[in-house]
């Protein structure tokens, strides 16, 4: 079952861009503008959002700030998709509160992700008081990834930290084309417990901007949200796009 059509812009044309793009028409999104992240950079307002009731913003970390902080005083709700621009974030918290417009950011909005760090917080906090097993997390992405570790690596190390009550270190590696592959590891002297999510195709993340997209184009408060409201608050967000 479908909902009602959304008017939405898209800043920044790379990959995922382009995947929200092309999934747009069947999930009832009429895209109204297509800005490239420079584009976007140069004049971002009301007039190039032209009349978009919500903003996708994937660019790059130098701009994604400046993209969403443009957005909300043109009075466009935003998502940001965009990662590695985590110590701007009061910047962005005061836009949302001087334009009393909303955003959401996510680092990553693949629902199993959403759902795997619940999980890995559970398994480490279990971990917690067990002696002799050492943690750590192992993200892999194509060599075009910008940041690393990647901002899915981080959150998830703050949820492993907080259930072990400990450090966990990151690796990350950057090889050919993986979308995203994340990995922690629960190491003892004689066995190994791994829990692993793989995204197969970036339209994962793709369709999970587009939930949120939609759930945001509807939220009258203003704040800066994530995934977590969306999934608390509509556990079916990403199914009832299909």
């Amino acid at each position: 079952m479908t909902s009602e059509r959304v008017r939405v812009a898209l800043i920044g044309m790379g990959r995922m861009g382009q995947a929200i793009d092309a999934l747009a028409a069947a999930r009832d999104l009429e895209i109204v503008a297509r800005l490239d992240a420079d584009d976007a950079g140069r004049g971002l307002d009301a007039s190039t959002l032209n009349g978009a009731q919500v903003a996708i913003e994937f660019s790059v970390p130098e701009s994604a700030v400046g993209n969403a902080i443009a957005c909300l005083r043109a009075g466009c709700p935003v998502v940001i998709g965009t990662t590695g621009w985590s110590e701007q974030r009061p910047l962005l918290e005061r836009a949302v509160a001087e334009s009393n417009c909303p955003a959401l950011w996510s680092p990553n909005f693949s629902i199993g992700v959403q759902l795997f760090l619940a999980a890995v917080e559970d398994a480490a906090r279990r971990f917690r008081g067990v002696q002799g097993f050492d943690a750590h997390i192992v993200e892999t992405h194509h060599v075009a990834k910008l940041d690393a570790p990647s901002g899915t690596a981080i959150a998830i190390q703050e949820r492993a930290q907080d259930g072990l009550q400990r450090a966990v270190g990151v690796t990350s590696v950057r090889v050919g084309s993986v979308p995203g592959t994340h990995e922690v590891v629960f190491d003892g002297a004689f066995e190994q417990v791994r829990l692993v999510h793989e995204a197969r195709d970036r339209r994962v993340f793709a369709d999970g901007a587009i939930a949120a997209a939609r759930w945001l184009s509807r939220r009258p408060a203003a704040a800066l949200y994530t995934m977590r409201d969306v999934l608390d608050t509509n556990p079916g967000a990403a199914s009832d796009e299909q």
